[in-house]
């Protein structure tokens, strides 16, 4: 699918419809790159895409990374059973909660801004499963570094930061990893929340291909979504190996 998404981004139209297909152009007409620029603002959402996965991930790290300390190693009331009910959430599909943030949202005045998209995915389904990842992480962490620095003095904040944060490195390049990919390809809720083109992210703008009649062109959406995939394929190929080795320790451990 890769290969046909890149090749068929500069065939004419009517060569990617051609039978039997060629998984090799027969014509190059890169012009279609140009297309994707003159037909919708791409480079105002590309970069729309790429501030927002940027927030929402870092806003996701810090969150998650507290809160997984604090559920890993802070003894409070009834800390198991929140977590469990904070681990629920993962069960609600986005869809259920989608007409009431829309409602919220509305009455705070934030449809059509981007605040929606950057705040629904911090404290929603991705803060869980990053959570999750990172109490696992904290618990394997042996407590006897925590005591040792307690007995020289430390708080319980300067513990989390200076000793058990950076051990966390793994589960955190993982949790940065999914998010930013979560929040990369998010797609319904930029389609509830969004109406005007300028504000719009690259899979809502990857629809708006499209000719007089409603049709795909196809080999514009192409080009779009070829360029649209470039920094996931990066990630995936540059952080695949902390992306797993993250994941692997904190399942092997708690």
């Amino acid at each position: 699918p890769t290969w046909w998404m890149v090749t068929s981004s500069v065939k004419p139209i009517s060569d990617i419809f051609a039978f039997p297909p060629d998984l090799w152009p027969r014509r190059f007409d890169f012009s279609t790159y140009a297309q994707v620029f003159e037909l919708q603002p791409f480079a105002r959402q590309y970069w729309n895409s790429a501030y927002i996965a940027a927030l929402v991930t870092v806003g996701t790290m810090v969150i998650s990374s507290m809160a997984g300390y604090a559920f890993a190693r802070i003894k409070f009331p009834f800390s198991n059973a929140i977590f469990m009910v904070v681990l629920l959430g993962l069960l609600i599909p986005s869809e259920v909660t989608i007409v009431p943030l829309f409602q919220i949202f509305l009455g705070w005045g934030m449809i059509n801004t981007h605040w929606p998209l950057i705040l629904v995915p911090i404290f929603g389904a991705p803060s869980v499963f990053a959570t999750f990842v990172m109490r696992q992480f904290f618990i394997a962490l042996p407590v006897e570094l925590e005591e040792a620095a307690r007995v020289d003095g430390l708080g319980r904040f300067k513990i989390f930061w200076t000793i058990a944060l950076p051990l966390a490195k793994p589960a955190l390049g993982a949790v940065a990893i999914f998010t930013f990919l979560h929040s990369w390809n998010l797609y319904l809720e930029p389609i509830v929340f969004l109406s005007s083109t300028q504000m719009f992210t690259l899979p809502q703008a990857l629809t708006q291909f499209t000719d007089a009649y409603g049709g795909a062109m196809w080999n514009i959406q192409l080009a779009a979504a070829t360029m649209t995939a470039i920094p996931v394929l990066l990630v995936f190929i540059v952080a695949q190996k902390q992306f797993v080795e993250g994941l692997a320790h904190t399942g092997l451990k708690g």
